[in-house]
């Protein structure tokens, strides 16, 4: 039975990786994956989706304009038993209806992988969306530093400060990102602190 799945974790916590293992799963049993992505992630190359473990597939992209649905079913339908979504925070909120109408009217699952908050910690309005409407929802789990729960997409300054304010979309993976539990953050930005980003020196 199709379902609307929602897996949501913070920043590091392998969600691409594990969007491109289900895909493989699903592939090394005979069924055919459409796998998308919206394209303001074009990070890795607008028709690439990478972890940062070094798995990739190629994918197809989801213009902000882009009808899902009608895109199912002009070129997917019969041809696909399950579409795997990355970066679903970046889907606007008709694309995650148009979803949620191919899994009611097609039977087909739907498994979006992202962002629940931005680096304010307010929700992005694909998220929201599929807050609202999702079957299913998964928290991926990771740490910060100090070994809590992350649950904060920290952006970093070339300082090591923590933003506050801009741009809800700005892209960015290790190099102006950390994952940081809720008091971490907090004491951060209280206590003006340097905050390290992985890979540094």
């Amino acid at each position: 039975m199709g379902k609307l799945y929602f897996k949501y974790g913070a920043m590091g916590s392998s969600k691409t990786a594990q969007a491109l293992i289900t895909k493989y799963n699903y592939e090394e049993n005979g069924l055919q994956v459409w796998l998308l992505k919206p394209s303001a992630d074009t990070r890795d190359g607008v028709d690439v989706l990478r972890s940062r473990i070094g798995l990739e597939a190629r994918v197809e992209i989801a213009l902000p304009e882009t009808d899902i649905y009608a895109q199912f079913v002009s070129t997917r339908r019969g041809h696909c038993d399950v579409i795997i979504v990355d970066e679903c925070q970046f889907l606007t909120p008709e694309q995650i209806e148009q979803l949620r109408r191919i899994v009611d009217d097609f039977d087909i699952p739907v498994i979006c992988f992202g962002l629940r908050t931005d680096f304010q910690t307010h929700l992005f309005p694909g998220s929201l969306r599929l807050m609202e409407l999702a079957d299913t929802f998964c928290e991926i789990k990771t740490i910060c530093d100090c070994g809590n729960k992350a649950t904060v997409n920290a952006r970093i300054d070339a300082n090591g400060h923590i933003v506050t304010e801009g741009a809800q979309v700005v892209l960015g993976g290790n190099d102006a990102y950390i994952a940081m539990c809720h008091r971490c953050y907090i004491h951060g930005i209280r206590d003006r602190k340097v905050i390290k980003l992985h890979g540094q020196n």
